[in-house]
């Protein structure tokens, strides 16, 4: 397979620097990504260079991931960023040892092929250098009037003049740079991809190639993936959307990609699944004649879900939604772990009740207007179970008469009421 057409089609190539296709179709070529190792998980704004990784090796060439545990020491150079905070030695190896397990979902570290994948961290080789060494070995060879030149650079000084622009923050493309420079003199790589944004960044890396070490180096570049209507992709009003089922559920990470619109799911389906051109073109038509169906988001949330997951824990997430959107079973209700559970129903009204009082059985209308105030008062109460407007554990309530015990509990601790086709109320017994 040819890795820029591969990129082209999907619409994941920016910026390529002349050159760079004809030597990946000459010979296996080393590229490297870098990833900040400030938490001990990815989230989905990592996955675009994930991805270009994946289809790199899928193609032949060999991929590196960099961990930039040096930079992740320095904490963000503007002092901007609350995710960015400064690291100690053992957060970063744990959060390095983290990444490296959720990247071999994507890219083969294990193979005995000559392009097995590799993860390396700047600290190893920043953690000696001297100030003084880097601005006589490195600093010496980048002239300030070239890096003044970086859109980058000159962004922040007509963007936020008051402030200004930290030394750490402008001397930041040189560090990134000798990253580059290290990696093609004893890695031999040769090519550097990233976000748009680092576009200036890495042409100061293979600047510092060429004057430094004298060889080449190339530059490709994918888009900042934004929303359709502009918005940062891969936030929510709740944070990131992680990588990891214990900062984000399984269901909750389906739900995203499933709530996608129109053109952005056929936008990411091409980024972020492994599905071939002819696929994707069929399904994106078939999307079109039934949008309703929302057939395209279907597709995405399932791919992403399973690659990023299980397909396990993508059956649950539909059946969870099943649920949530009124047509799940008490059976399907059961089945589900407690973490999906509590994560369907994050933000619904709780109550809570001793289980001790549920030993003996309590009937509905002293527990949903006496022990917890779900319905105001028992009259209305039975105006809803008699217009058959009352469930509890996806079941019908078919009679004020009816009791509920501790028997009754989901997980032995859990009863979901839910009163229309709405609203739902969670009782807690402990």
């Amino acid at each position: 397979m040819n890795f820029v057409e591969e990129l082209r089609w999907r619409g994941m190539i920016h910026d390529i620097m002349p050159g760079a296709e004809e030597q990946l179709k000459k010979e296996l070529t080393t590229a490297y990504v870098g990833i900040d190792p400030t938490a001990d998980s990815l989230h989905i704004g990592h996955l675009v260079g994930v991805m270009m990784l994946k289809h790199f090796q899928h193609c032949g060439h060999k991929p590196i991931v960099l961990v930039g545990g040096a930079t992740g020491m320095i904490g963000d150079p503007s002092g901007k960023s609350q995710e960015r905070n400064l690291l100690d030695e053992a957060t970063l190896r744990h959060n390095q040892e983290a990444l490296r397990n959720q990247l071999s979902k994507f890219l083969d570290f294990d193979t005995d092929a000559e392009n097995a994948a590799e993860m390396v961290n700047n600290y190893d080789w920043m953690k000696e250098f001297s100030f003084l060494d880097f601005i006589r070995d490195v600093g010496k060879h980048i002239t300030v009037n070239y890096m003044m030149a970086k859109d980058s650079v000159k962004k922040r000084l007509s963007s936020e003049s008051k402030t200004g622009m930290s030394f750490t923050e402008f001397t930041y493309q040189l560090v990134q740079g000798y990253d580059f420079l290290w990696l093609n003199q004893n890695k031999n790589c040769k090519l550097q991809m990233g976000g748009s944004d680092q576009w200036g960044n890495i042409t100061t890396g293979t600047e510092m190639i060429r004057r430094i070490g004298g060889g080449e180096a190339w530059a490709l570049t994918c888009p900042l993936i934004t929303k359709a209507d502009g918005r940062k992709f891969g936030k929510t009003e709740e944070g990131n959307i992680w990588l990891d089922p214990e900062r984000t559920s399984p269901y909750k990470f389906y739900q995203f990609w499933l709530n996608t619109s129109d053109d952005d799911a056929a936008r990411y389906i091409k980024i972020f699944t492994l599905l071939p051109k002819e696929e994707i073109d069929a399904l994106i038509a078939e999307h079109a004649e039934a949008p309703h169906m929302r057939l395209l988001q279907k597709r995405l949330a399932e791919e992403v879900t399973v690659m990023i997951h299980s397909r396990e824990d993508y059956d649950a997430a539909v059946a969870a939604s099943q649920i949530l959107f009124g047509k799940g079973t008490a059976e399907q209700l059961r089945q589900i772990d407690e973490r999906t559970f509590l994560s369907i129903f994050e933000g619904v009204p709780q109550f809570n009740v001793a289980k001790a009082e549920l030993e003996a059985g309590v009937n509905v209308l002293d527990l949903l207007a006496d022990k917890t105030s779900i319905f105001p008062s028992k009259g209305e109460l039975r105006r809803t179970i008699k217009q058959n407007g009352l469930a509890i554990n996806k079941e019908k309530v078919k009679s004020e008469e009816q009791n509920f015990a501790t028997t009754d509990l989901i997980g032995e601790k859990y009863l979901l009421v839910q009163r229309g086709k709405k609203n739902y109320f969670l009782i807690i017994a402990e």
